[in-house]
């Protein structure tokens, strides 16, 4: 590991996994066997500084439905503490079994 992206791209996937199987068990479902590919971009600012960004690539192998699958992986970024650490001051895309799912974020406050 050379950048410090990368752990906090592992510690992202690995606290999202946990969001999910919380959210998965609340509603008694089954997640299965999750597998989260996260990556975390550092982005150039206007100002010359850099941003980080998030994408969280979620795969649901147990959850067939698009839309179930879209609402867990929605349901876990509202709890999971990584996202609530984050919301409103980093971009973050979420897919679920290869398809975007559409969350609310909060702006970034200026």
């Amino acid at each position: 590991m050379d950048h410090p992206e990368q752990l906090f791209a592992i510690g992202y996937a690995a606290c999202f996994e946990s969001a999910l199987a919380a959210v998965a068990r609340r509603r008694r479902q089954e997640a299965g066997d999750v597998v989260i590919d996260s990556k975390v971009m550092l982005l150039p600012t206007a100002d010359r500084a850099f941003k980080l960004a998030v994408a969280l690539a979620v795969t649901l192998p147990s959850i067939d439905d698009p839309d179930a699958a879209a609402e867990i992986v929605r349901a876990a970024h509202q709890v999971c503490p990584y996202s609530n650490a984050t919301r409103g001051n980093i971009d973050v895309s979420l897919t679920a079994n290869g398809l975007e799912v559409e969350h609310d974020t909060e702006p970034a406050s200026s």
